[in-house]
């Protein structure tokens, strides 16, 4: 039987109320964002990685990346709105079966501890969702 599709998302809000343009802010020479992007690439159990934006300066430093994108309305006051914008409104990640959020101001998240979360869902398919 082959593996279920694995979906990383990570929202990444322009208009953080404490912190604006946190995700842009550079720590170590590199933007937030950049270095949780790159640490999500590391993980081996993810099939795709995407950032989900209603800002277009994070959009515009995602395709710097080379970051899949995917704009969401506005509208999104929260991380798990803006994933499930992105899997109700766009077709390629219709198929995905777990689905990860990655938290964008979260650039010390050890991959393994992705990886760690995704096989717990594979081990036990009663379980919905894992934190």
């Amino acid at each position: 039987m082959k593996n279920p599709l694995v979906l990383g998302i990570i929202p990444a809000r322009f208009a953080s109320t404490r912190f604006p343009g946190k995700l842009l802010y550079p720590i170590l020479e590199k933007p937030l964002l950049q270095h949780t992007y790159e640490n999500a690439k590391k993980c081996t159990m993810l099939d795709e990685i995407v950032i989900a934006t209603d800002d277009e300066r994070i959009a515009a430093f995602a395709c710097s990346l080379e970051a899949p994108v995917v704009m969401t309305p506005s509208s999104c006051s929260t991380g798990t709105d803006r994933i499930a914008s992105v899997i109700e409104n766009h077709k390629p990640y219709a198929n995905f079966s777990i689905i990860v959020n990655i938290q964008g101001d979260e650039p010390c998240l050890h991959p393994q501890t992705i990886d760690s979360t995704i096989q717990a869902l594979l081990q036990n398919t009663a379980a919905q969702m894992s934190t």
